[in-house]
């Protein structure tokens, strides 16, 4: 029986397709649980993962414990990795 790659190639996307979903699903209900956006918020203002993850890492820095010039260095040691983040959520609030 010979095997249909191109069927398995569909089956597989449709799997990743899924995958991502639920990851971007569980992603965005972590966000909203740590701020005052709902899920739907975090989805269309971070719909890639990457820069919801760059969201939780700038916000990492703002609720440290660490003293606020500590905060002011660390982010803009990292501004151009926050720069994208920092500009959504300006936009979404200013």
């Amino acid at each position: 029986m010979a095997i249909n790659w191109d069927e398995i190639d569909s089956e597989l996307d449709e799997i990743i397709d899924n995958a991502a979903n639920e990851t971007d699903e569980e992603l965005a209900s972590k966000i909203s649980s740590l701020t005052k956006m709902t899920d739907e918020e975090v989805k269309e203002l971070f719909p890639n993962p990457a820069d919801a993850k760059k969201l939780v890492q700038l916000m990492k820095i703002v609720k440290s414990s660490e003293d606020r010039n500590t905060k002011m260095n660390n982010i803009v040691s990292n501004a151009q990795e926050f720069s994208g983040v920092m500009l959504t959520l300006l936009g979404k609030f200013v």
